[in-house]
């Protein structure tokens, strides 16, 4: 099991790590949208029981145990596209994608 950070994702988290007084970067997911799930992203202040644990040259990643198996072998990277700027996922459990990029479906 694993999930990693691009070098600009791991710049990126450790800035708001540093900002915002965390411990972990917390990646979810929840139901929602056309294609079924949609990721969240949220600093976490501690791990919970449930969760799964990772790290990636020193940027603690938690992901709780519903969401793993959706997000297991991700790979996160933080992009900049014009004004915005965005986290994208590549996810190897992602069968589909709605067109807007906002959710996506499993096999």
């Amino acid at each position: 099991m694993s999930i990693t950070l691009t070098p600009t994702a791991r710049r990126r988290v450790q800035h708001y790590l540093e900002k915002e007084g965390g411990e972990a970067l917390r990646l979810g997911v929840r139901r929602t949208g056309c294609s079924g799930w949609a990721y969240t992203v949220d600093i976490a202040r501690a791990a919970e029981a449930d969760d799964t644990v990772f790290e990636d040259e020193g940027i603690r990643i938690v992901v709780d145990r519903d969401s793993l198996p959706l997000l297991d072998g991700m790979e996160v990277d933080y992009v900049t596209e014009g004004l915005n700027h965005t986290f994208r996922f590549e996810n190897p459990n992602a069968t589909d994608a709605c067109g807007c990029g906002e959710s996506f479906t499993v096999g």
